[in-house]
């Protein structure tokens, strides 16, 4: 990785679609553009999302996800022993395609590689992240037709999220995140699960990253230093910051990625007030050990707000910067 300034600025995955490329798949679902034209679309919105990282000021982007569709439906389809029945309603009128495990599950091909090696050819910076979901999220968000248990699903699953974790770092990742959100779902399932991870990333030479979102933090508080990342980052905004006291009082000693921006909220946090949440997370943990990123993937938003966040965050980030410059902190 290239050196980083204090309090580096990410984001977490996923970034809006272009409205252009919404419309190509839509027309190639429809049969009136070739794989060819759809695939030069893909890249053009990866191309976008970067130049949008990149005005706004992100120091480790991301290529916006924006080849996938849905985290887990996205893996299920590219790994042999899953099958699809239809959508399944999530909440209100959105909907996805849940996987069924139907036979064991094989390691057919590499997933991301293209992508990412795609990306990296694109991107600003060398400190460029690529996403992968984690082997617990895509066991829970999942129907399970064939393994006797979940526990044996996800382990296996874990062998296959390794296996495509080292084609990555063999094509030059050096960052790579692994999204649990699911993982504090079950308070019987959270020390196995914490197991089942540190399988997926055993031997993975890179800066690795555990995302986690929404839902009750204090079922695996106690396991996250038991788990082989760099980097745990959380939803925080939406909690009006109150996990920080939980994590203190569990002793968690990792990087800590801050969630100061709201992604279900269309208001657009001004700098000053994205300036005041990072203080108050520096009450609690050292700059050294902070990144700033948003409370989870941005994809819902419009691309607008979705950028006009980056770019407050990236603002009220440079605020704290100088703040700390001031008291002797070194930024760069």
């Amino acid at each position: 990785m290239s050196k980083l300034p204090l309090l580096p600025t990410t984001v977490i995955g996923s970034y809006p679609r272009p409205k252009w490329l919404r419309e190509a798949i839509r027309l190639h679902k429809a049969g009136k553009i070739s794989d060819e034209d759809l695939q030069e679309a893909f890249n053009d919105a990866v191309i976008t999302v970067l130049y949008d990282h990149y005005k706004a000021g992100i120091d480790v982007p991301t290529d916006g996800e924006v080849r996938r569709d849905e985290m887990v439906e996205f893996f299920a389809e590219r790994i042999k022993g899953f099958k699809f029945y239809g959508p399944v309603r999530v909440w209100g009128t959105a909907y996805y395609r849940k996987p069924s495990v139907v036979r064991k599950i094989e390691y057919n091909r590499p997933m991301l590689v293209d992508e990412y090696i795609f990306a990296r050819s694109v991107s600003y910076t060398d400190n460029l992240k690529i996403t992968i979901t984690g082997p617990y999220t895509i066991a829970e968000w999942s129907y399970n037709e064939y393994y006797k248990n979940k526990r044996d699903l996800t382990f296996d699953l874990a062998k296959i999220i390794n296996q495509e974790m080292r084609n990555l770092v063999e094509a030059g990742a050096k960052v790579i995140q692994i999204d649990e959100p699911a993982l504090h779902t079950r308070k019987e399932d959270v020390k196995w699960a914490v197991e089942a991870l540190n399988e997926a990333v055993k031997g993975i030479n890179a800066k690795l990253v555990m995302h986690i979102c929404y839902g009750d933090y204090s079922l695996v508080a106690p396991y996250l230093n038991e788990i082989k990342v760099d980097q745990i980052n959380f939803a925080l905004k939406i909690y009006n910051y109150k996990p920080l006291e939980l994590l203190k009082k569990n002793g968690f000693d990792k990087e800590l990625g801050a969630g100061v921006i709201d992604v279900h909220n269309r208001r657009v946090e001004t700098p000053e007030e994205v300036a005041s949440d990072i203080n108050k997370i520096l009450e609690y943990f050292p700059p050294e050990k902070v990144w700033i990123n948003p409370d989870c993937g941005l994809k819902l938003l419009s691309r607008k707000i979705a950028y006009q966040k980056l770019v407050s965050m990236v603002e009220g980030t440079k605020i704290v910067r100088e703040e700390l410059k001031k008291k002797g902190y070194s930024i760069t």
